[in-house]
């Protein structure tokens, strides 16, 4: 019930129209507003359309690079806001007074009572409170001429008022040259910002007072410790009053720069569009964008939907009509609906960004003609990368120039990988994505008259796309693969390279099967190649068709070099479950090498549920055709139900046969290939493979060239008969 639901979930219409209709959705909700639906214009095109006429007045909005610098002047001319408190210093020197007379009640109460020796002051250090303790005890011992405690204290008020007269500021990063000081409720006054007295002068000012006076220097360390703890800023910046003036300044900064009147003209026909006709242009869109209700919002949203609608069809038609593989696999519909989507967002962040730059060249759509291309084939990758780009035009206000740019390139981003043969070449793609964004920049640019600094500013941008779009395609690319389980002909250049273990295991311990799945390889690529199939595909599953007989190889014919067939002493039955265990042994071996689905397949495929006849001949001589089941020696199957597993079935069948053919001439050859493939198509093995009979006639000729060509006769060497004796002629 499991594998019914999963395989519905795959295959579902439901599903698939929910692909499409959340696609369509997501791509909706990333149209830049309204006012930018209307074709994009560029400055230096011509205006072919009737002339332009404001229905409403409207401002015209600054252009967004002069609107920029002036908000950043703005932001420069703000000065920071701090609060005064003027309270604050009288507060703390209330404080000072006030703590001076309870330390020397606190040291007098320590020094006369020994079980509050270690008794201390959170905000002084043991040192100077010890200090202290020892100044106040020595004052009261005879002939002690040092200075008092109460002296001390008396002192430390005088010298706190002096950086106060000053105010001290709290510092906030680099300190300006002037700031904005709150004075009472709404009243700043810009004043410089050296007038005042940061933290670290006013506590070095304190320590300088102290420095000047005539008292032991343990006294001063400990005094000027004591009192720079009631030392506070009483100027302090305020984030929330400075953010309030930030907005304010910027607020103050107008978004216009004028007015077009109602029934003026904006541009005429044939008029050359300038930088200042651009700003009216895009004030109007934008204008109109506010005007619009909320049913005219609705009708917009519904021409959007149908807009994208319309396209994503058109791709839908041509995947249903000619690759229904990807139609009818949901896992396929969503890997491209990833694609799509993943590049409109691309879109949609650059659409988002007031750079004064060609950021558009950084929607790195070839990336996506690399991976479809790679991952399905180059018809799908080029229709898929016309999609895209058109889809992402819309997305730039129908911007037509943008399309065609990434249309060009993108193709031929198709046309590099359409038939890889590495993971390398999808670098080479560099090349030609450059090429194509560097025609079409100087084709638009020369039609625009735009400068060469301008084109060589876009060819800047381009080329980082060009360096970009194979690395993330690459990147992307392992993680489709994995992530979907698809094999792309990277994935099966990668498993022909005779150094996979698996391979190499198979050339060791059944070299006679290496050697027929070498030649099955040779026969199937070229017979693929003709019936258009995937001829890679089909070299790859002939090379790992028979892996399952490297566990007991001996169980067969071609691996037999000492004459010695273990078949002579079984019975037939035992004979053919023997056989049939390679497909089981070589599933199981697939699946622990990782190999992907496409390539297990062939395992059981190439065997369909044709008959071991040489096996079932022998059980009727022994026990009598009526005593004999001949579903005992069919394959389990499945049949083939691709062109490459087709192809492998009757390369498989005439490959052996072709083999045994003692002095073989065109003729034998041809007539046991006609009698193989003849045989699997009486037997039916064929009808689910999508292969026509002119196919098979194609695949016939195809075999019997190359089979004929490994098996021509040679001429006999001088003394070849003494030579396979291993007898020397005698003179």
């Amino acid at each position: 019930m499991a594998e019914e639901k999963h395989f519905n979930i795959r295959t579902s219409r439901r599903i698939k129209f929910l692909i499409g209709f959340i696609n369509v959705l997501l791509i909706v909700f990333m149209f830049p507003r309204g006012e930018s639906l209307e074709s994009e214009i560029t400055v230096g095109s011509i205006w072919l359309d009737e002339d332009l006429i404001a229905s409403f007045s409207f401002p015209i909005l600054k252009d967004p690079d002069i609107y920029n610098k002036e908000i950043e002047q703005a932001i420069k001319n703000v000065y920071p806001i701090y609060t005064l408190d003027e309270e604050l210093s009288k507060n703390m020197m209330d404080s000072l007074r006030t703590y001076n007379k309870h330390l020397l009640k606190v040291i007098d109460s320590v020094n006369s009572r020994p079980e509050l020796a270690n008794f201390n002051l959170s905000f002084i250090s043991n040192e100077s409170f010890n200090i202290l303790k020892s100044i106040r005890r020595q004052e009261k011992q005879d002939g002690y001429k040092g200075p008092r405690l109460r002296e001390l204290l008396s002192m430390s008020e005088s010298i706190l008022s002096i950086p106060y007269q000053r105010d001290v500021i709290e510092p906030k990063g680099l300190a300006p040259d002037s700031i904005g000081v709150r004075r009472g409720k709404n009243i700043d006054h810009i004043e410089r910002y050296k007038n005042f007295l940061d933290i670290s002068n006013a506590r070095y000012i304190v320590s300088n007072e102290y420095m000047k006076r005539n008292i032991p220097f343990d006294a001063k360390k400990a005094m000027i410790e004591y009192t720079n703890h009631f030392l506070i800023p009483n100027v302090k910046f305020d984030e929330e009053l400075t953010s309030i003036e930030l907005e304010q300044a910027k607020d103050n900064v107008s978004r216009h720069q004028g007015i077009v009147n109602e029934n003026e003209r904006i541009v005429g026909k044939h008029e050359r569009i300038t930088n200042d006709i651009k700003l009216k242009i895009d004030s109007y869109k934008e204008a109109k964008g506010e005007r619009i209700g909320e049913e005219g919002l609705i009708f917009q949203f519904i021409g959007k939907f149908l807009h994208i609608s319309f396209l994503l069809a058109l791709l839908s038609i041509y995947i249903y009509l000619f690759r229904k593989k990807i139609f009818y696999n949901n896992e396929k519909l969503i890997l491209i609906s990833i694609n799509i989507i993943f590049f409109s967002f691309l879109t949609f962040l650059t659409n988002q960004l007031t750079i004064n730059a060609p950021i558009h060249f950084l929607i790195f759509i070839p990336a996506a003609s690399i991976i479809l291309t790679i991952m399905f084939d180059s018809r799908v990758g080029f229709y898929s990368t016309v999609i895209i780009a058109l889809i992402t035009g819309a997305l730039r206000g129908n911007d037509y120039s943008f399309a065609g740019i990434h249309l060009f390139s993108g193709a031929l981003a198709v046309y590099t990988v359409r038939d890889i043969k590495n993971r390398n070449q999808i670098f080479r793609s560099f090349l030609y994505i450059l090429l194509g964004y560097a025609l079409t920049i100087l084709a638009f640019g020369l039609e625009r008259f735009e400068s060469v600094n301008s084109m060589a500013i876009e060819l800047s941008f381009a080329l980082t796309n060009a360096i970009i779009s194979p690395v993330l395609a690459y990147g992307l690319l392992i993680f489709f693969e994995r992530a979907f389980r698809i094999t792309t002909d990277l994935t099966l250049v990668e498993l022909a390279n005779f150094d996979r273990p698996i391979l190499k295991d198979l050339a060791r311990k059944a070299p006679g099967t290496f050697t027929h799945s070498m030649t099955m390889g040779t026969l199937c690529e070229a017979a693929a190649e003709v019936v258009r199939a995937n001829p890679l595909l089909a070299r790859v599953g002939a090379y790992y068709h028979d892996i399952g007989k490297i566990i007991t190889p001996q169980n067969f014919v071609e691996n037999q070099l000492n004459n010695s067939n273990i078949h002579e002493n079984l019975k037939p039955e035992e004979s053919a479950e023997l056989l049939k265990r390679h497909i089981e042994e070589g599933i199981e071996l697939a699946i622990e090498n990782k190999l992907p689905v496409e390539i297990i397949d062939f395992i059981p495929m190439h065997h369909g549920t044709t008959v071991m006849s040489f096996f079932y001949e022998k059980a009727k001589k022994i026990y009598g055709e009526e005593n004999v089941n001949i579903e005992d020696f069919r394959y389990k199957g499945p049949k083939p139900n691709t062109k490459e597993a087709a192809i492998i079935m009757l390369a498989d069948g005439c490959e052996s046969a072709v083999r045994s053919i003692e002095n073989p001439d065109a003729t034998k050859v041809e007539n046991v290939i006609s009698k193989i493939i003849q045989g699997r198509i009486d037997d039916k093995q064929l009808d689910e493979a999508p292969i026509t009979f002119g196919d098979i006639n194609k695949v016939k000729e195809v075999f019997a060239g190359i089979l004929l060509g490994q098996h021509h006769r040679r001429i006999r060497y001088p003394q070849q008969e003494e030579m396979e004796k291993g007898v020397e002629k005698k003179d």
